[in-house]
């Protein structure tokens, strides 16, 4: 059996890590060879590229690397069908995703794409590609399927798999422990009994380039009306450190610690959070921690995308429930004076959203690995979704 798999982004390792170890289950001897990040490689994965080199964002950066983008892909093509695939499943990365799925599948190779794109909220066009381009759709939000079933493809909600991962009742005292264990309970780092605002800008280059500097200046803000207030900046990598470290130098008086990883840890001990939109929102949501959204990118893409967007909120926590239940700050709206009264509010306000966001995690329990390990083997014996 050969699998082909294909991740460009950090979530999209997470996720196919997790179905890998459970396709294993049905498949023991199968080989597992396509593009993945650290986890999907632990699980037996042989990734042909490095993923950084898919993750792109926005408008303009995708266009400066599409000659090697394209390449790649028809790399990636050649070899699934020289070999022979049994099933090429794309995750996430729709954009690069999509064109390759539907070359295999007229090629005769099946194939799965795991996280709907959001064809529900902007460019909904893509749902004719997409028909073309995937044997099966698995989607991570209920609210997802309505529009695959309106155009007759098949999908099958997995659920998400942060959701099985985190308790649906949060305790903080024990995160405060857990936290104050892993880093030392040396008080300069981290001081339990302060407040404490976990931040995080971004696992992109473009997001922390185009975000950091207001998210600094934000807190310099908050800082005059919270005396005691302690910041914690866990970065995603060695070079998002580094690119947090260099615009920091600006700001030495701050009390802001930047820690390798460890983003759930500092969530869940945290007071608040402050977060560039996309799966972090939901990770804080999962975690039970208010939170402000905000997000900046580059004006053109900004403009693009703001033009296509069919949807009032780009959050998962207000998505899903349909509803403003968090601040989103994007664009022109991201100053520093809304990013710092919004945190302050939160910091004082007394948040209400604990038990809504109970509601909404126990929608997205669903025990996703297993489900999408099932549904590609359910495709493989060829039994209707």
């Amino acid at each position: 059996m050969k699998i082909g798999i294909v991740s460009g982004e950090m979530s999209g390792d997470i996720l196919g890590a997790g179905l890998i170890n459970e396709l294993k289950n049905f498949y023991p001897d199968a080989q597992f060879i396509g593009i993945g990040g650290k986890k999907m490689i632990e699980q037996g994965l042989k990734s042909l590229f490095p993923q950084d080199r898919l993750a792109v964002m926005g408008i303009v950066e995708p266009l400066k690397r599409l000659p090697e983008l394209l390449s790649i892909r028809r790399q990636l093509y050649l070899y699934f069908t020289e070999h022979r695939f049994d099933v090429v499943i794309g995750i996430d990365s729709p954009s690069f995703n999509t064109g390759l799925e539907e070359r295999l599948k007229i090629a005769g190779i099946k194939t799965v794409h795991y996280v709907s794109p959001s064809v529900w909220a902007w460019r909904q066009g893509r749902i004719k590609q997409i028909s073309r381009a995937v044997d099966l759709m698995l989607t991570l939000l209920p609210f997802e399927n309505a529009i695959y079933k309106e155009h007759n493809i098949p999908v099958k909600f997995v659920g998400h798999p942060l959701a099985d991962k985190f308790p649906l009742e949060h305790d903080q005292q024990k995160a405060k422990a857990i936290l104050n264990d892993l880093l030392g309970q040396n008080k300069k780092i981290y001081d339990p009994s302060r407040p404490l605002l976990a931040c995080l800008p971004g696992s992109r280059g473009g997001e922390v380039k185009f975000i950091g500097p207001v998210f600094w200046e934000s807190i310099m803000e908050c800082c005059k009306s919270i005396k005691n207030l302690q910041v914690i900046v866990p970065a995603a990598n060695s070079m998002r450190r580094l690119q947090i470290e260099e615009q920091l130098k600006h700001y030495q008086s701050m009390p802001i610690t930047i820690v390798d990883g460890l983003s759930h840890e500092v969530m869940a001990a945290s007071d608040g959070v402050l977060l560039a939109s996309g799966t972090t929102a939901l990770e804080a949501m999962l975690l039970k921690r208010p939170m402000v959204v905000a997000y900046k990118m580059a004006a053109l893409s900004y403009f693009v995308m703001s033009a296509l967007l069919k949807t009032p909120y780009v959050s998962l926590p207000n998505l899903l429930a349909n509803k403003p239940l968090v601040p989103e700050l994007l664009q022109s709206d991201a100053t520093v004076t809304n990013i710092s009264s919004s945190v302050l509010q939160m910091f004082t306000a007394q948040d209400e959203n604990v038990k809504e966001f109970a509601k909404l995690h126990q929608s997205i329990k669903s025990n996703a690995n297993v489900e999408s390990a099932k549904a590609v083997h359910d495709l493989l014996l060829g039994k209707v979704i």
